[in-house]
């Protein structure tokens, strides 16, 4: 029986007729691997099942929070519980004081820390605390690197290293970026040369410590820590936006992983067990600022929803209970695959991988190192590479700028089958 989605087809064509582009975030569309998109039916373990009964061995992972699989039952009788007491209150419970006190313990950087809706609202909250803090305008952020959709932050580079960015998407008007400055990935003198040129008017750098939102790309040994000093030395601060790799690349996430310390973090996805949620927090002096103690205004309605909480807090504590196990068994099953596959020496794809994290580039070059290096790569090639292995049961990301996650729950049977169809995908394409 061959790979139908006639029952998705027909409810994408129903979207569209009432949802902007048939989805609810752009990337499920599609649209940059040249089709349409299949409709999930449910999820267990490493799998998901469309409507058309296809079953799909998943390295989307809800783009990061599923760590150990869909559908876990411990996670699920947390939340289920927690339902039954309520779905939301608007008003302090228990579990949110605990789940701070998880986070807390877990991420020394956050002395302090606030609940909210979503990975966005955490850096949107962040960066409006590190202007009242600092009482400066301007923030640093980097080529590629993905911060939520609040205004100031789509933001595409000037024509120099530290023009004023411009916005990359209409509706945001341009003195809305004018105080968003953007430099170039693992180039450290790009920023040096931005604080130059805006002495004493930078508030804060933010920064993913270890971009997935271009694809997975590492920093440069030292990056962060040149980083951070620079940073200090200009009486800026730095926000680290862990919404991706906290709790994924560790228990204590990147900052852990390379030693370093930032003055703020932000995280999500993990935190809810796969419910909506976000977190932003640090030091106690700058937190301090956050009314209702200090000046800056932050608030919102669910924020500690019980039941995204009651299935957070679970989630880091099985970590807890794992540590350091499950990090070092979820790093070997990522470099299997890319192992696996890297053993074909096939010369015009290029493996990023980090932990449990990995992506596959469609580049001749030797390395990718910042945002350049991935906008050189053949997004056409991804589309097909990605279409291939769909119609065998692997589903990928939907776009070459964004990363592959292993879970748990993935068998090493799994990740054979895997290798076995990225090679065959790969020679196929390749040989047209």
């Amino acid at each position: 029986m061959g790979h139908s989605t006639s029952k998705s087809e027909v409810l994408f064509e129903l979207a569209c007729k009432v949802i902007p582009g048939g989805v609810n975030s752009p990337v499920r569309s599609f649209k940059a691997v040249g089709g349409k998109p299949v409709y999930i039916k449910k999820a267990i373990g490493p799998y998901m099942f469309d409507e058309d009964q296809n079953k799909y061995i998943d390295y989307i992972a809800s783009f990061g929070p599923l760590i150990f699989g869909h559908s876990n039952q411990k996670i699920i009788d947390g939340a289920f519980a927690a339902m039954k007491d309520g779905t939301t209150f608007g008003a302090c419970h228990k579990n949110e004081v605990k789940l701070a006190q998880l986070i807390s313990q877990t991420i020394p950087s956050m002395e302090m820390l606030r609940l909210t809706n979503s990975g966005t609202e955490a850096t949107m909250s962040c960066i409006r605390l590190a202007r009242g803090f600092t009482k400066r305008d301007k923030i640093i952020k980097f080529e590629g690197c993905y911060h939520g959709h609040a205004d100031y932050l789509l933001v595409k580079a000037g024509s120099g290293l530290s023009t004023f960015g411009s916005p990359s998407s209409p509706g945001v008007p341009d003195e809305f970026v004018k105080n968003t400055l953007v430099a170039r990935f693992n180039d450290i003198d790009s920023v040096e040369e931005i604080f130059k040129k805006n002495a004493n008017s930078v508030a804060a750098i933010i920064l993913e410590p270890v971009p997935a939102n271009m694809g997975l790309v590492l920093p440069d040994e030292k990056f962060l820590n040149k980083l951070i000093d620079l940073a200090h030395s200009n009486k800026a601060l730095v926000i680290f936006d862990e919404v991706v790799s906290g709790y994924r690349l560790s228990l204590g996430g990147a900052q852990k992983v390379f030693n370093v310390r930032p003055d703020m973090t932000c995280i999500g996805k993990i935190i809810g067990g796969g419910f909506p949620v976000g977190a932003f927090g640090g030091k106690k002096e700058i937190m301090s600022m956050l009314s209702p103690t200090g000046p800056v205004y932050q608030a919102g309605t669910l924020s500690g929803n019980p039941v995204a909480v009651a299935a957070g807090i679970i989630t880091i504590e099985l970590l807890i209970e794992s540590n350091p196990k499950i990090y070092i068994d979820l790093e070997k099953k990522a470099r299997y695959i890319k192992e696996g596959f890297e053993s074909e020496k096939i010369n015009f794809i290029n493996i990023n991988q980090f932990g449990s994290m990995l992506t596959f580039f469609f580049t001749k070059k030797q390395s990718i190192r910042n945002y350049s290096d991935v906008l050189s790569c053949d997004t056409n090639l991804y589309g097909k590479f990605f279409s291939s292995l769909l119609s065998s049961g692997v589903m990928l990301p939907p776009s070459q700028f964004e990363t592959m996650f292993v879970s748990t729950a993935h068998s090493y049977e799994d990740l054979d089958y895997t290798i076995a169809k990225s090679i065959e995908s790969a020679k196929k394409i390749g040989s047209k």
